[in-house]
């Protein structure tokens, strides 16, 4: 998910970028090989903006799993290690023989 939030911030960054230094004011122009007027330069300007919004939302929401998913990792290895522990010394008071040399 953050490679795609990432993807999504850099596209409608370059597609600012290019509406900004190649379109001419007031006429539209030339915008990445294509003639458009300045509506159509406007509402490529909504689409850019709203997909580096909609990308940092999802950078933020992937990066908030992932930290959540790598700390339940470190909670049930702790958990694990506790457990086989215990189970260990479960066995040693069920056969001390085997346990002392």
């Amino acid at each position: 998910m953050v490679f795609l939030g990432l993807a999504l911030m850099i596209l409608g960054g370059i597609a600012i970028l290019s509406a900004v230094f190649v379109s001419e004011p007031g006429t539209g122009g030339e915008l990445l090989g294509f003639d458009v007027t300045t509506l159509e330069s406007f509402l490529v300007g909504v689409a850019a903006g709203a997909a580096i919004l909609w990308g940092f939302s999802i950078l933020k929401w992937g990066t908030r799993r992932g930290i959540a998913r790598r700390k339940e990792h470190k909670e049930l290895s702790r958990l694990n290690e506790k457990l086989d522990r215990v189970e260990a010394e479960r066995r040693d008071e069920d056969h001390p023989e085997r346990g002392t040399v």
